[in-house]
């Protein structure tokens, strides 16, 4: 009998033969011209939407925000006389809001298992475009997707990994990381704060991560470690002109408020408040940059031929 006539074996030869086509996708996304190694892009548990992004955002006024504590940590954002609060209890549970500032598009993102919290202007070519989470994960880091045209898109490196728009960047957006206290005395009357009235059940005042800031312990693999911080160390993270540098928190701390440096042949300064504790770079004009504030680990994994500022 012709073996292909068994209808076992006739099934076990057709899955043997999609297995190529099968280990493309992954979480239904297609991966075929991906620019990072499939085998690299891991499922993070939750499935595609899983982690339900914030598409139509409400705001309030911080006086009508009583979840919030002096010290939780907010995302920030000013636009012209408007200073927008994104809540970090809440961004654990969403970790991308798409926030239309009167035809202005914003999109606000933030890895908890990276620590994080970046800033993008979402439009391509002229067509602004909105995530989601993908349910994947690079080097620990969220992959997000565009919902046009389902394009993977890696946080940190801000750019698309996979999909029609594989190899496109998006351009960097300055963002602070504030505590609510302080947030309110700088913007007084001017701000708003990204309501918990998501349409969602969550506490928002506990983090699904646990301990996880403090552990040694990573989630997921990542492609490059250094033993030289503990990995949940804070540090400063930019890239310009081709060059990569880290300033470590435990170094800014040895070294006082302000740091003059040098990267890529660009002159900045170093903002540094322990309170938070988070860091601000600035250029000579004293405009922010869209520095990154990131685990340790994570820097290092997408940036390891970075250079890490000592204090004598």
């Amino acid at each position: 009998m012709n073996r292909f006539n068994n209808p076992l074996i006739l099934a076990m030869a057709l899955l043997l033969f999609a297995q190529p086509a099968l280990s493309q996708t992954k979480n239904g996304f297609e991966l075929g011209n991906a620019l990072v190694p499939v085998e690299e892009i891991l499922r993070g548990g939750p499935p595609r939407d899983g982690i339900p992004s914030i598409n139509y955002p409400v705001f309030q006024d911080p006086a009508d925000a009583e979840l919030w504590r002096s010290d939780d940590l907010m995302l920030t954002y000013d636009q012209g006389e408007v200073s927008f609060a994104y809540p970090i209890g809440i961004l654990n549970w969403h970790e991308i809001v798409n926030h239309d500032l009167g035809g202005t598009p914003l999109l606000i993102t933030f890895c908890p298992l990276c620590g994080t919290g970046m800033a993008f202007d979402p439009r391509v070519d002229g067509r602004s475009l909105t995530f989601g989470v993908s349910g994947l994960l690079y080097n620990s880091d969220l992959l997000m997707y565009d919902h046009q045209t389902e394009s993977l898109w890696s946080q940190i490196d801000g750019r698309a990994v996979s999909g029609p728009l594989a190899g496109t960047e998006l351009e960097p957006v300055a963002i602070r990381h504030e505590l609510w206290h302080r947030w309110r005395e700088r913007v007084e009357g001017s701000g708003k704060v990204l309501s918990a009235d998501t349409g969602h059940r969550r506490n928002y005042r506990i983090s699904p991560y646990g301990d996880y800031d403090h552990s040694e312990r990573l989630y997921f693999p990542v492609t490059h470690t250094s033993r030289k911080y503990h990995p949940k160390t804070w540090v400063l993270g930019w890239s310009h002109n081709g060059e990569s540098k880290a300033w470590p928190f435990p170094e800014l701390a040895g070294h006082g408020a302000v740091l003059e440096d040098r990267i890529g042949g660009k002159a900045v300064q170093l903002h540094y408040d322990p309170e938070v504790p988070s860091a601000e770079l600035r250029d000579e004009s004293g405009n922010l940059l869209p520095a990154t504030r990131a685990f340790w680990f994570a820097w290092y994994t997408f940036h390891p031929d970075t250079d890490v500022f000592e204090a004598e």
